[in-house]
């Protein structure tokens, strides 16, 4: 067996990784390294790391002293590059190892460069089922955990059924250490966090990886237990599981950062199939040239294009550049060099004209999916889909020079 990298960055979240630690050490071969990162933690996350790794030889830590958050988009490829092994797997602090999971996860992947190989989830029913995984409930809190319950389950499961390996990806997923270098790792747009995994899941099916999900080596996972939800999860008297506030306001501020800088870099919303097989569409070069634009719906549109031309209209006072200057804090793109004049010619492959005032939320799905539609039936010349007028020089695709980070 080839050992493997766990790769656990933690912030706040001692209880789930210590339930976390015990599963690795007591269920699969103690070969493994684990390769911990403390995100200035206030809980006793990096006394603990500090303790454990005197009496466990094969573990790896490292703390960011603060005061602000790194985030794992960035400390996901700060521990792969301390990662001793050649093989590393992206794994939540909040996951608990089944018996075997290493050996069904290696089956796939050793020997097999360019593979990136998934276990399975089974997760308590705090998020929507799917096809990907399996909704049963062995717990929501470490102090409730039912371990011989679901022991017993992958038992008895892994006992009627063969492997049957899926396309697809979500953590925890295990990849030879020189291809996920070779494209650059997380990129760090997203830190620090939010959206990252989806990134770099498009990055993989576009550079060739073959995407396998195997279906008897699992993990239990508590969900999301991290900045998203935190201490979340209450049962109300009958015993269903409910999410207390659900998600918490950090979150959906960085999820709402991250999904804008999604867009801006792919030009379209994450897109997977039912066993979450990314979906790319092609990457086209496309400017916007607006009228009756106010800054409020600048903000609206901004994302979905490579270039914006119009002549803005600013309220009470704000204008376009005092979009760009609060905005700019949010994104590496340079938006100083993104939004032009009316009185700039385009020079993108594909120019969209329109009149802001008569966007609504159905026609705006047009722009939601102007990729697909240009990969299904666009050409060059002009052509007009509701309040849009296209003008297509080229439809020459960008997605390939997105592979790389730089």
């Amino acid at each position: 067996m080839k050992p493997i990298s766990f790769i656990q960055p933690s912030r706040n979240n001692l209880r789930y990784l210590k339930w976390s630690y015990e599963s690795i050490r007591k269920n699969l071969d103690p070969i493994h390294e684990i390769c911990w990162a403390d995100d200035f933690s206030d809980d006793g996350t990096w006394e603990w790391m500090q303790e454990t790794a005197k009496k466990d030889g094969n573990i790896k830590i490292t703390r960011n002293e603060g005061p602000n958050r790194l985030g794992h988009t960035i400390l996901y490829d700060t521990l792969v590059d301390m990662a001793t092994n050649d093989i590393v797997m992206i794994y939540h602090a909040d996951m608990y190892a089944c018996p075997g999971m290493d050996d069904y996860v290696l089956n796939h992947l050793q020997g097999c460069p360019g593979t990136v190989v998934s276990a399975t989830r089974i997760e308590p029913p705090l998020h929507p089922d799917g096809p990907e995984k399996i909704l049963k409930d062995f717990g929501i809190e470490p102090e409730e955990f039912d371990e011989r319950g679901l022991i017993e389950f992958v038992k008895d499961y892994n006992s009627k059924n063969h492997d049957r390996p899926t396309k697809g990806i979500f953590a925890p997923w295990a990849i030879y250490k020189e291809d996920f270098q070779s494209i650059g790792g997380h990129d760090p747009l997203y830190a620090p966090q939010s959206k990252e995994d989806s990134d770099i899941f498009n990055r993989f099916v576009l550079n060739g990886y073959d995407l396998v999900q195997t279906w008897r080596g699992f993990v239990y996972h508590m969900t999301s237990r991290g900045s998203r939800f935190k201490d979340g999860a209450m049962r109300n008297p009958a015993g269903q599981v409910f999410m207390k506030g659900r998600e918490s306001s950090e979150w959906l501020t960085q999820n709402m950062k991250s999904t804008r800088n999604f867009i801006r870099k792919w030009g379209h919303m994450v897109k997977h199939d039912d066993m979450m097989y990314p979906i790319v569409p092609p990457k086209y070069d496309v400017g916007f040239v607006v009228e009756n634009c106010t800054t409020h719906m600048l903000k609206e549109i901004e994302p979905w294009c490579s270039d914006i031309y119009g002549d803005f209209i600013g309220h009470k006072g704000y204008g376009v550049n005092n979009y760009i200057k609060d905005e700019q804090p949010n994104t590496a793109f340079d938006l100083s060099k993104k939004i032009h004049s009316q009185h700039t010619e385009p020079k993108n492959n594909v120019i969209v004209e329109f009149d802001c005032n008569k966007l609504n939320d159905k026609n705006f799905q047009i722009i939601v999916e102007l990729s697909a539609i240009l990969d299904e039936s666009g050409d060059v010349g002009e052509m007009e889909l509701e309040i849009f007028k296209l003008r297509i020089k080229s439809l020459k695709t960008y997605q390939k020079e997105l592979i790389l980070v730089k």
